[in-house]
Formats: structure tokens, sequence, C-alpha cells
């Protein structure tokens, strides 16, 4: 590969690791609505047609192979969707570095090595 392209790409890593300090406060999961139906006789939410309790708000995630779900106040709404797609963000950009890192470790190595590498099965790994 030439060095213009490597440049080029050494480029697009330097533009991805500004992007990602740029993005500011992170948060995995998702963001649900939630109505529900109290106990209580004679409720509103037991009328024809019912009239349920809320919005709730909350983010469901799973970190470190535990399910978690928190509930968000009506006012931090606006933070917690910017954080949400922060997060996403971040993922994406993520997977662009790698990208792009994996194809400027190719420039490297002499050909005979790209070759070999690019040739390896998951069997030459396993005894």
């Amino acid at each position: 590969m030439d060095t213009r392209r490597e440049a080029t790409m050494q480029r697009h890593i330097e533009k991805v690791k500004r992007a990602l300090a740029a993005l500011g406060d992170l948060r995995p999961g998702s963001l649900s609505t939630q109505y529900n139906v109290c106990g209580s006789p004679g409720c509103r939410c037991k009328a024809d047609p019912p009239v349920k309790h809320g919005p709730y708000y909350q983010v469901s995630y799973t970190r470190k192979g535990k399910s978690s779900t928190k509930f968000v106040k009506k006012e931090d709404l606006p933070a917690v969707r910017k954080q949400l797609k922060n997060y996403e963000s971040m993922k994406l950009l993520m997977e662009k570095w790698i990208d792009l890192a994996m194809e400027l470790s190719k420039c490297d190595w002499p050909k005979n090595q790209r070759n070999n590498w690019e040739n390896l099965s998951l069997s030459s790994f396993v005894h």
C-alpha cells in the first residue's frame, strides 16, 4: 500500500479519536415509556376507557452480564437521551477505528507476512 493511503488512514484515525474525545457522557441501553394500572378500586385507570398512570420513563441495559432497569425523571430525559445517543455514536466510531487500524496494519507487514495472516484459520490457534 502506498504512503499516501497510509497517511490518509492515519488522518482518519486521528479524526475518529477527536470525535470520541468530544462525545461527552455515555449511557448504554434503551429508553422506554411505561403506563401503569394501579390496584385502587374506582381509580381512573380502571375506568372505561382506562386513563393509565404515567408516563414513566426507564432505561434498560445490560452491563457485565447483568441486566438492569432504572427509572428516569422527566426533567432528566434530555440529558439521558443525549447520553444514549453518545453511546451509540461511540460504538460506531470504535468500529470505524478498528476497521481503519486493521487496514493500516496490513501496510506495515511485508507482503509474504500479509498473505500468511490473511490465510490463517481458527484451527491454527487451537491446540
